[in-house]
C-alpha cells in the first residue's frame, strides 16, 4: 500500500503544480476551470494517499468530505487543515463555481495548505 500511497502523493503534487502554473498567468489568460479541477484532484489524491499510507482503502469514500473526515479520525491534527470554502465535490462539480478566479484561488490555497500540512507531518 505504501507504493500506491506514493503514487497518489506524486499525482497530487503534479496537479498542484499545474494549478499553480495556471494561476501565474495574467488574469485574462487564466483558465479557472483548470485551476479548480487540478486543485480538486490534488486534494483528493493527498487524502487518498494518506488513507492508503494508514492501510485504509480510500475507494470506500466517494467525496472529498468523506475522505477528509476519515483522515481526521486517524489524525486529529487534520483539523488544522481548513477545507472551508472548498465547495466542489468529487462527483458533483458545478462549472459555474469554477469560473470565478477568486474562488479557484481559494481552492488552490486549500490544496497547497494540505500539501504543507502533510510535509510538516513528514508524511510526504
Amino acid at each position: 500500500m505504501e507504493n500506491d500511497a506514493n503514487k497518489f502523493f506524486l499525482n497530487a503534487a503534479q496537479k498542484l503544480n499545474q494549478a499553480n502554473k495556471e494561476l501565474f498567468k495574467p488574469k485574462e489568460d487564466i483558465v479557472s476551470f483548470l485551476v479548480c479541477k487540478n486543485s480538486q484532484f490534488a486534494i483528493e489524491n493527498y487524502l487518498k494517499g494518506y488513507l492508503l499510507k494508514n492501510d485504509i482503502d480510500p475507494s470506500e469514500y466517494e467525496t472529498i468530505d468523506s475522505l477528509y473526515e476519515q483522515c481526521k479520525l486517524i489524525n486529529k491534527e487534520f483539523k488544522k487543515v481548513n477545507l472551508t470554502g472548498f465547495d466542489c465535490k468529487a462527483l458533483d462539480t458545478e462549472t459555474r463555481y469554477c469560473n470565478d478566479v477568486s474562488k479557484v484561488s481559494n481552492c488552490f490555497d486549500i490544496a497547497d495548505s494540505l500539501d504543507t500540512f502533510l510535509r510538516k507531518q513528514k508524511v510526504i
